[in-house]
């Protein structure tokens, strides 16, 4: 058999292998196999095709700071990225690179001040990350000469294109040193992108992972609209809820991880954060203890996150809803692999909703599944789910038949039951065992967000409401994950056995051994008709605890609905760029970055180059690549 390809086999020299080791990369990604080599060796342009979260950054990125570390007194190398948020992303990705501050990075973009960007530039800047518009407007104020430029990178060429940054991109490649060798790196391979290449890149090769047939990914998508101090009660409801939650929770700040993690730390939960700041070392050391178990909660920043291969996850939470959907997809891509199912939670302020609607179509075609609304589980629901699996782990714990318990324990549980009942002695065994872990005062109350009438729902805005459904009867059905449902297939077997639509099966909650779910009273009623005369049914009864003031539980709600209509939605996810005229329309001025209309949108296809021999790891961005002939 063999081996697998390294970093060092790419023809990287040790300073840039000891920054690869610094990140914590470990097996290059199929695109970095391809594009690393003839990008260190090779003269000819190059267009890379490659899916979300596949290392696009380091591809070109290790490449160009090992190329361009000499001194110079002009712009060596542009990025164009298509948003704000990716190009300092990108930007902080190239510092992060090289550890003597060469080459120089330099960040330009719209919203943000152009005369501090000016005197960033005059400082000078080998490299040059930024969005189309503000880069044509340096070059038109003389502020940016890329006469002289080596490298020219164009990321995301078909997200640019979706938003309507052509002309921009036409005017920059003229703007440029026409010898310059261009990396044009794109999802997709539509028309246009092809014509930019047969205008400005001369011969090129075309390098992309082949291979791949789409399919949905494995992953039950919610979004959870939350005010920001609610936050940490709804993640702890979520672990409670999942008595085998094992998952990686992404903030957008160390801040932020540190937080999260020392709230769930001081709640008694086996927690962790990983962000920048912390030593390689301890780096280490935190991921040997989740990848064995000992912690089942990972607090990560996106940054921190990168390059590490943790198999088996149950869960994926966004703390804060990602900038755009390409890091949302990447983040989510870490559950439901190997042909497994996941679950990925995404955490929604109230006035994100707009942010949101916009982000869902985009969502949609690259998950192939829909980013749908849920409620965060009552207290009720989350002692149900707790009662049932502390039962269940009793259970297993107790000796086999046949088996006697030691001496000593049966004298005491005869001193104990001398005066009292057997029962009641038990019961209060068990609550002095258990009854902290089912006690109510653990948990924070939490007040539903709801839209507000009057079409608001995209303002921000929002009234309380935790009315329980009338119209509704809350099921229990002895259904769970360990029999291969997810929230989805519940919803479907509900829907197949009843001929309803899949929208009436409301409000979700999936376990170990069992569900809770919603149905009209009508549909309820016939279905444990139908249970009692078929023995084929799994057994269902009615939720007691759903009649109670906080109506019970509510988790994911079916149908897809959330807060938008389809035409909304439909008009929302227009004008992201227009024509010129408006320099990184929706992403490049402060107005429409308040909006919520700054997120930048990534489509994920791709085939695996057979070169890369691969090993496909259910539907995530995991690869195993093999020694290729040509290395």
């Amino acid at each position: 058999m063999e081996d697998s390809i390294t970093f060092e086999d790419l023809g990287l020299d040790e300073q840039i292998l000891a920054a690869v080791a610094r990140k914590g990369f470990e097996t290059p990604s199929p695109i970095q196999v391809l594009a690393i080599p003839r990008l260190l060796n090779g003269e000819a342009n190059v267009i890379a095709r490659a899916r979300t979260g596949t290392g696009k950054t380091a591809a070109f990125g290790l490449p160009l700071i090992q190329r361009l570390r000499g001194e110079s007194d002009h712009v060596r190398a542009l990025i164009l990225e298509p948003t704000r948020e990716l190009a300092v992303q990108t930007c902080r990705e190239m510092d992060s690179f090289s550890d003597n501050g060469k080459p120089t990075n330099c960040v330009v973009y719209g919203g943000a001040s152009i005369m501090e960007q000016i005197r960033a530039l005059k400082k000078g800047a080998d490299i040059v990350t930024g969005t189309p518009g503000r880069v044509q407007d340096l070059i038109e104020r003389k502020k940016l000469d890329l006469s002289k430029i080596e490298y020219f990178i164009l990321d995301e060429g078909d997200e640019m294109l979706d938003m309507g940054f052509i002309d921009d991109i036409e005017n920059i490649f003229a703007s440029a040193n026409p010898d310059s060798r261009i990396l044009l790196f794109s999802a997709t391979m539509p028309a246009p992108i092809l014509k930019i290449a047969q205008k400005f890149m001369g011969e090129y090769e075309i390098v992309e992972e082949e291979g791949i047939v789409e399919e949905p990914l494995l992953i039950d998508q919610k979004y959870w609209v939350l005010r920001e101090g609610d936050k940490v009660e709804a993640l702890v409801r979520l672990i409670d809820s999942n008595p085998d939650f094992y998952g990686l929770v992404f903030t957008q700040s160390k801040n932020d991880a540190d937080m999260v993690s020392r709230r769930l730390d001081e709640k008694g939960y086996e927690a962790a954060a990983l962000h920048g700041d912390i030593p390689q070392g301890q780096r280490e050391k935190i991921l040997a203890r989740f990848r064995s178990k000992k912690t089942r909660v990972l607090v990560a920043t996106d940054v921190a996150a990168r390059g590490i291969d943790i198999t088996g996850l149950s869960h994926v939470v966004n703390y804060s809803l990602p900038f755009d959907s390409s890091t949302y997809i990447h983040r989510i891509g870490r559950t439901g692999r190997a042909g497994t199912s996941g679950t990925a939670i995404t955490f929604v302020s109230p006035n994100e909703r707009r942010k949101l609607n916009f982000m869902k179509a985009r969502v949609a075609k690259a998950s192939k599944g829909d980013l749908n609304e849920g409620e965060v589980p009552s207290i009720d629901s989350v002692l149900e789910i707790k009662r049932a699996a502390l039962f269940e782990a009793l259970k297993n714990s107790l000796q086999k038949e046949g088996e006697k318990a030691d001496e000593g324990f049966v004298q005491m549980a005869d001193d104990l039951c001398q005066e009292k009942d057997a029962k009641e002695v038990l019961a209060e065994v068990l609550e002095s065992f258990y009854g902290e872990k089912l006690d109510r005062d653990r948990y924070d109350e939490i007040k539903k967000v709801a839209a507000e009438k009057g079409g608001r729902e995209g303002r921000g805005r929002g009234r309380f409401d935790d009315a329980p459904r009338d119209d509704q009867t809350r099921l229990y059905i002895q259904l769970g994950r360990r029999d291969g449902y997810n929230a989805r297939e519940i919803a479907d077997w509900f829907s197949d056995t009843l001929h309803i639509p899949g929208k009436k099966v409301d409000r979700i909650d999936v376990t170990t051994s069992f569900s809770l779910v919603s149905l009209p009273k009508e549909d309820a009623a016939r279905l444990l008709e139908m249970a009692s005369r078929d023995n084929s049914i799994p057994h269902i009864h009615v939720d007691t605890k759903a009649g109670s003031p906080r109506g019970g539980s509510r988790g994911g709600r079916r149908g897809g609905r959330g807060d938008f209509d389809d035409e909304r939605e439909g008009r929302g996810g227009r004008g992201f760029g227009g024509k010129r005229g408006g320099r990184d329309r929706g992403f490049g001025s402060d107005r429409d970055f308040k909006k919520g209309e700054s997120d930048g949108f990534k489509k994920s296809r791709g085939r695996v180059n057979p070169h890369t021999a691969t090993e496909r790891s259910g539907s995530s961005s995991y690869f195993k690549s093999k020694k290729a002939k040509e290395f």
